[in-house]
């Protein structure tokens, strides 16, 4: 697919969180989601030892969770590790993955935060800006906000919120687990990225599309370890 230059790349922490300021207005999680029959997932690995990351983008069928397309990419990784600033490190292999896409999903899932993020620009809104998808966040780790506990059975959810405001949503991805932490990234709002994870569900704590990039990204790691 092809993916118009949004900016170039930081180097430094400060002009990272300046970027993220001078983007997070851009960022519109109002727009409902009218359909969403296909869904990327997309999940990073990183070597153990070296500077080095393992990028899968998976596009499922939302009914049925069928693997329809893969690509996955190996890239170094130049940006350090910091918290808040997780898409300066992943962004750009996921990007190298995307452009090798033949299918254009009609919504994206992370491994990651949208709107739930300290300058409300986390790393579905900084891939939705690149894109121009319906992008989400499903993270397994909280980063900010207050939430109590969801039902226990799958589907379960209960709201996220900072300073009183709805960012996202506490959702059990499946029953005995610990739930994932939910937010819209970009051109999609709050319900329709809660519709699109419960469509994924297939009992483990990853929805599918996400569940099937770590997978896709673990294999490439090993590959490389050979």
């Amino acid at each position: 697919m092809d993916i118009p230059h949004l900016h170039d790349w930081p180097t430094t922490e400060a002009e990272a969180v300046a970027l993220q300021n001078a983007l997070a207005p851009r960022v519109d999680v109002t727009r409902p989601l009218e359909r969403f029959e296909y869904v990327a997932g997309c999940d990073l690995a990183y070597h153990l030892t070296e500077p080095v990351a393992f990028a899968a983008v998976v596009v499922v069928r939302a009914a049925d969770g069928a693997v329809v397309e893969t690509r996955t990419v190996t890239r170094e990784v130049t940006f350090p590790y910091v918290p808040g600033l997780l898409s300066f490190r992943e962004v750009p292999a996921l990007l190298s993955a995307f452009a090798d896409l033949r299918r254009v999903p009609d919504a994206v899932m992370l491994d990651g935060q949208g709107v739930a993020h300290p300058r409300r620009f986390g790393l579905a809104c900084h891939l939705g800006l690149w894109l121009g998808l319906p992008c989400l966040g499903c993270a397994k780790s909280w980063l900010v906000g207050d939430h109590g506990e969801p039902g226990g059975e799958a589907g379960a959810a209960g709201p996220l919120t900072v300073g009183g405001e709805t960012v996202g949503a506490v959702v059990r991805s499946a029953a005995g687990a610990k739930p994932v932490y939910v937010s819209p990234g970009h051109n999609i709002d709050l319900a329709s990225a809660l519709a699109v994870v419960r469509a994924t569900l297939s009992g483990y704590r990853h929805p599918t599309p996400t569940r099937e990039a770590h997978l896709a990204g673990n294999v490439l790691r090993q590959a490389h370890a050979r």
